[in-house]
């Protein structure tokens, strides 16, 4: 997976000052404000959510077995399955088959795996044609972007922004209205689904006890890229798998409504096998590929195992108050956010994303919104101690961070140097005093004051009003 995250700072820094960003990213809002009230309509939401969380978590503890089952019954109802270690793997996977069909276009459905191997690139490297069709990816695409956002993946474009992109790259000018882009896009996809020899697509979930892929959406586009082309090719990870139909009622109850609150998507399709005797539509072969591209390193890590429950749905991008000010392409991933920044660095290593563990204020939001509970912010601070430590990866923190670490943990086993580091501090501050704040830090601390200012530091210590309170008593 390619990461671009050593340029997070910097990134991060001039996002953080692109307003124009930050008012484009509002519209999240709506989605927690409806997601919210679905779920104060769902009389048993919270033990729904418990109900998926044990779920996930007994099939993630017993993958190996629930793989087995899969892959034998989709093999049972006509399906080949094929194995991938790695993205590249996955990527040889796809165009071999391709070569084999004469393939010369594809037509895709929206995945966030598919962008995690970089597939697209992939294809058009070998000539062949890949269109996004989801219509925010297809924006996207067209702008030679990456998604940035796992639901929205243009929410960070305005109306403005697409109607210039349309007649940029389509030749339709003028456009005014979202409906009237909508229109534009579904005619220029219509020909592709007609033309295309295969259709891709990821999978929300697989079905161990069936053989089935599940994928929701609601635009219709996956069904068309199932159904139109001769040849499907649908990319999961090893996590996506669930053990019954019955277990996937309960994730279709809490999905949408965690992604964009709905009770349930447009469209709910399941998938087992390719077109059978007697039946109109459906490709005439279906080939399921089963990634793993570094999910088994997390499966034997028992501190980061959880995020693989992940769902995918975005929620904990919607509240995370750093994803709100600087939006998705900062992170230099495919996965941004909050689960970006802990999956993104247990599959392309630590030292290569060193900077998204401690992209995060800790305030707990996404732990409290996501469908399945995954405790971010302890997945973040376990990262964060790991690279502090130089666990896993050469390097680790500068010298002078590590010296003010080791000062700090002296100072708290002692209680006179922990009186004096806040003593001497707070009698020497009056020089950096402006409008009673410290505006700027000298030396090498001037950095901690670029963007924010320091609230002045008491000058009577907590414990001595404590003390002061108890001779009063």
């Amino acid at each position: 997976m390619h990461v671009n995250s050593e340029s997070f700072v910097q990134d991060s820094t001039v996002a953080v000052q692109n307003k124009t960003l930050q008012t484009r990213l509002r519209v999240l809002d709506g989605f927690i404000v409806k997601r919210n009230l679905m779920f104060a309509q769902l009389p048993d939401g919270e033990a729904l959510r418990d109900r998926a969380r044990r779920i996930k978590e007994q099939t993630i503890n017993n993958l190996d077995t629930y793989l087995a089952r899969f892959e034998e019954n989709v093999i049972r109802l006509g399906g080949t399955v094929h194995w991938a270690r790695t993205g590249k793997e996955a990527r040889a996977i796809v165009l071999e088959l391709a070569r084999k069909n004469n393939v010369k276009r594809v037509v895709k459905a929206k995945s966030m795996v598919t962008e995690e191997i970089e597939l697209n690139e992939a294809l058009e490297e070998q000539g062949i044609e890949a269109i996004e069709t989801d219509l925010g990816e297809y924006i996207v695409q067209l702008a030679h972007e990456k998604p940035s956002h796992i639901l929205a993946p243009a929410v960070h474009k305005s109306k403005g922004d697409i109607s210039e992109l349309f007649a940029d790259k389509l030749g339709v000018a003028n456009l005014k209205e979202a409906e009237e882009m909508t229109v534009v896009a579904r005619k220029r996809l219509r020909e592709k689904f007609i033309t295309a020899d295969m259709g891709i697509t990821g999978a929300n979930f697989g079905i161990a006890e069936t053989g089935t892929i599940v994928l929701v959406e609601n635009e219709g586009n996956i069904r068309l890229s199932t159904s139109l082309p001769r040849i499907h090719v649908a990319l999961m990870g090893i996590e996506k798998l669930v053990p019954s139909l019955d277990d996937l009622a309960v994730f279709l109850k809490i999905l949408a409504r965690s992604a964009s609150g709905q009770k349930m998507s447009s469209y709910v399709s399941f998938i087992t096998g390719a077109r059978r005797a007697g039946e109109c539509d459906g490709a005439g072969e279906f080939h399921l590929i089963i990634l793993d591209n570094g999910r088994t390193r997390i499966l034997a890590d028992e501190e980061m195992r959880e995020s693989l429950y992940c769902l995918r749905c975005g929620a904990c991008l919607n509240v995370c108050p750093v994803y709100q000010k600087i939006g998705g392409h900062a992170y230099g991933s495919v996965y941004s956010g909050p689960i970006g920044s802990i999956i993104t660095p247990a599959f392309a290593g630590l030292e290569k994303s060193k900077h998204l563990p401690f992209a995060s204020t800790l305030c707990g939001a996404c732990r409290e919104i996501c469908p399945v509970r995954i405790d971010i912010p302890r997945i973040l601070l376990k990262l964060r101690n790991d690279w502090s430590t130089g666990k896993h990866h050469e390097g680790g923190p500068p010298l002078l961070e590590k010296l003010a670490i080791k000062l700090w943990a002296f100072a708290m086993r002692h209680r006179v140097l922990y009186n004096l580091a806040f003593r001497v501090p707070a009698f020497l501050q009056g020089p950096l005093l402006e409008d009673g704040k410290i505006k700027k830090l000298p030396f090498a601390l001037g950095g901690w004051t670029e963007n924010r200012d320091f609230p002045a530091l008491a000058k009577r210590s907590f414990r001595s009003m404590w003390e002061d309170a108890g001779k009063v008593q």
